[in-house]
């Protein structure tokens, strides 16, 4: 894309520089895709570690933004199940929808992926371009706010999958949730939600009494512990380790700390990214191996796999809605996105353009 005169968005032209609001041209629409007037979109440390340089596939000048509803403006030829006005959401990964790892209901995995705000402008502004719209779009039920549905497409739905699906939370299970920004607060709201006892982590104040507020049952300061000793403070908090632990972070010592803070047969779910120089991680595989335990890498949750989380947001037992802090104009976005990971308040920031 050019930058001439067209629709309003938040644009990066140096990894690490504050971007600014200016003009773009308007997206051009995929022929198996949509063009979407964007009703809302959340910021999300992910967002972070693309305008930082972390992501590979980000190129400059680049626009941000993954979590997003709002109403279809344009369609595609070859689209068949969606049509102009529809109000539609969209998980993070825009599965390709024909490869064998599509076909097997795994669109979350899909080689082929393209994602809105890493490998193509993004949602931080008055329209975005999606592609292979029957495969990933999701329909926002009637009288769910477009704010609670930006909500959805990365954070809420990537922390319930993490929970129901990998961690495999039961009732009366322990549950560790490391870190509480927007995929620790959903963590813990699902696993309370699912009937578990949830030990919440974090150093920030405000992100614990948030935890508190979404159903956790203690939070902990983790402090200056290395991840042995906070693993050991964990290991008292569950009373014997946890069932299941969740990395909502993403750094070397969370993880580490997830795997120690497990009893025997438990499972570790990293759901926060461990890049540059943590993309590598060592756990401690001894223990692993000794006690049976499972590590499991959550990334999203495919569109077909929306409708049970959706019922139980209709039912009351899930209210997304409450984990937003904040809304912002677009024109607040740039500082915003600049403020993460430091000054973020407890809850997510949503823009409303």
């Amino acid at each position: 894309m050019g930058l001439d005169e067209g629709v309003r968005a938040v644009v990066v032209e140096a990894f690490g520089v504050v971007p600014e609001v200016r003009d773009v041209p308007d997206p051009v629409c995929p022929r198996d895709g949509v063009v979407v007037r964007v009703a809302a979109t959340g910021v999300c440390r992910s967002d972070w570690h693309a305008w930082q340089g972390h992501d590979d596939d980000v190129t400059l000048p680049h626009v941000p933004g993954h979590e997003l509803a709002g109403t279809i403006v344009e369609v595609g030829p070859d689209v068949r199940a969606w049509q102009v006005g529809d109000v539609v959401t969209v998980p993070f990964v825009m599965a390709c929808g024909t490869c064998a790892t599509c076909r097997a209901g795994d669109q979350q995995v899909c080689p082929h992926q393209t994602q809105p705000g890493f490998t193509q402008w993004g949602s931080f502004a008055e329209l975005v371009a999606l592609d292979h719209a029957d495969t990933n779009l999701v329909r926002v039920p009637e009288g769910m706010s477009p704010v609670a549905a930006a909500a959805l497409g990365c954070r809420f739905a990537t922390s319930y999958r993490a929970v129901t699906v990998h961690a495999a939370v039961r009732p009366h299970d322990e549950v560790v949730v490391l870190g509480c920004g927007g995929v620790g607060l959903s963590a813990v709201m699902v696993a309370a939600a699912a009937g578990a006892h949830v030990v919440a982590v974090d150093p920030s104040p405000g992100a614990r009494r948030a935890a508190h507020d979404a159903g956790a049952h203690t939070t902990l300061d983790p402090g200056a512990d290395d991840p042995e000793a906070l693993a050991a403070r964990l290991v008292e908090a569950t009373g014997g380790g946890a069932h299941a632990t969740l990395d909502a972070l993403g750094s070397a010592a969370t993880a580490q700390a997830g795997v120690l803070a497990l009893r025997r047969r438990g499972r570790h779910v990293q759901v926060g990214l461990l890049l540059r120089d943590d993309a590598r991680t060592a756990l401690p595989m001894d223990r692993v191996v000794a006690w049976e335990l499972s590590v499991h890498g959550s990334h999203g949750m495919a569109a077909h796999e929306y409708p049970a989380m959706l019922a139980a947001i209709a039912e009351g037992r899930l209210a997304p809605a409450t984990l937003v802090s904040r809304t912002i104009p677009l024109e607040d976005a740039p500082g915003a996105l600049a403020g993460l990971p430091t000054s973020a308040p407890g809850g997510m920031t949503v823009v409303v353009p």
